[in-house]
């Protein structure tokens, strides 16, 4: 427990006694080289140019063991709260040394049978994926957003380490991101997804992000719509259950849940409806108290979003 919390201090710079500066190594995909190893080598790297100005990346190396088993060092996020790159003097920082490899096989679809009929519920990566690579570094705001969801899911599984009291300090892992289509809320979650998971590289071997359509989840015959709903959280369930695992669950388009559960109410669509509004509702409920589940729902509809958020409970939107 002690070892798990000093790696979350470590991740989270705002608890460290001294500054703190990650670094990302990409191990290339053939390499067997210990991590250990690995982490020598980058060390004497870094030691060797002291000083850089703000977020860098290495690329080629005149050692050769780095050459053959490292394919990019990156000194990463020193400019998420400050925008103009800063110097930074490494002997005086903590490093954060996070090694990783990507995973090429793509995303897989988690299927449900309805009747005759297999329905796509979700798409199922295994991170950090290779496809999602660079999506992070790619996305500018120009408000803090990627370094409040940052320190938000840092700090939640900090809590969780410390056994905070939820009734005197409540949170409940659940992310609401909402905003006109376009604006990058889906790429947001998955970028954050891959970089947690290279983040805390040394306490999970690796990330499971589901990516669910709500609409999905509404069955074409009654009556079944609550089953499906219930046969993909047991999915998902099935994932959680692996301790080596940081799980993602991102729910798509969850604005259809509360238009539903409107409409039911003004009796312009079916009780079938309402029962896959609750089932979700419920299943989210259960699965926030997973210490290892990080989720996200994305809202295209600004209207609606604080009916959604009173149904979800998300503690940062």
């Amino acid at each position: 427990m002690d070892q798990a919390v000093g790696d979350l201090k470590q991740a989270l710079s705002c608890v460290a006694e001294t500054p703190t500066v990650h670094v990302e190594v990409h191990q290339r995909s053939g390499s067997t080289a210990k991590k250990e190893d690995i982490k020598q080598s980058v060390k004497k790297l870094l030691y060797r140019h002291n000083i850089v100005f703000g977020d860098y990346t290495w690329t080629e190396f005149d050692e050769p063991f780095l050459t053959r088993n490292v394919q990019s060092v990156s000194i990463v996020d020193t400019e998420l709260k400050v925008k103009d790159s800063q110097p930074i003097n490494l002997s005086m920082c903590t490093i954060a040394l996070h090694i990783f490899h990507l995973n090429e096989d793509g995303p897989t679809s988690e299927n449900l049978e309805e009747e005759t009929e297999n329905i796509i519920a979700a798409n199922h990566w295994v991170l950090p994926a290779a496809e999602f690579h660079g999506l992070w570094d790619s996305l500018v705001y120009d408000v803090e957003v990627k370094s409040h969801l940052l320190d938000y899911v840092m700090t939640a599984l900090l809590f969780s380490d410390r056994n905070v009291d939820s009734n005197l300090i409540t949170w409940n892992r659940v992310v609401l991101l909402h905003g006109p289509p376009g604006t990058g809320k889906t790429s947001l979650c998955r970028a954050l997804a891959q970089k947690l998971t290279i983040r805390l590289s040394s306490r999970y071997r690796y990330g499971q992000l589901i990516e669910i359509n709500s609409h999905s989840l509404f069955s074409k015959w009654f009556s079944e719509s609550g089953k499906l709903v219930t046969k993909m959280f047991q999915k998902i369930q099935d994932l959680i259950d692996d301790k080596d695992a940081l799980v993602f669950v991102l729910i798509d388009e969850v604005e259809s849940l509360t238009a539903s559960r409107n409409a039911c109410r003004a009796g312009t669509e079916p009780s079938d409806a309402i029962r896959v509004v609750n089932a979700v509702l419920t299943q989210i409920d259960q699965i926030k108290r997973t210490t290892t589940v990080v989720q996200f729902l994305v809202d295209q509809n600004v209207v609606q979003h604080m009916a959604v958020k009173a149904l979800i409970h998300s503690d940062l939107t």
